[in-house]
């Protein structure tokens, strides 16, 4: 289930979304395009409460999105061997899944 790239992205189910690179790696561009598009304010604006930390580092050091969920579920995304794109569909896959669990429970 591939996410479009024009999908919306919602952070209403994430808490924290911590990312790191080397800027001088060649590997770090998916990276790169992922906090571009969750560092938007538009996106930024469907969480207020989520942190969003980007970690700029220069140790040659693997790029990593690191994502705490607000139940406190985490997902690690190693950005040398994904896409953006496959960055973002993973992401918004768990958080569709977490939206629904949500829904689910505030039902009962």
């Amino acid at each position: 289930m591939a996410a479009s790239s024009k999908a919306p992205v919602v952070l209403k189910a994430v808490k924290k979304i911590a990312i790191q690179f080397c800027p001088f790696e060649t590997n770090v561009r998916s990276t790169r395009e992922f906090l571009l598009r969750v560092g938007s304010e538009r996106v930024r604006s469907t969480n207020m409460n989520c942190e969003v930390v980007s970690v700029v580092k220069h140790d040659k050091s693997e790029p990593i999105v690191d994502i705490t969920y607000v139940d406190g579920e985490k997902l690690v995304l190693k950005g040398a061997w994904l896409t953006s794109s496959e960055m973002l569909s993973a992401f918004q896959s768990m958080c569709k899944a977490k939206d629904a669990q949500t829904n689910i429970a505030a039902k009962k």
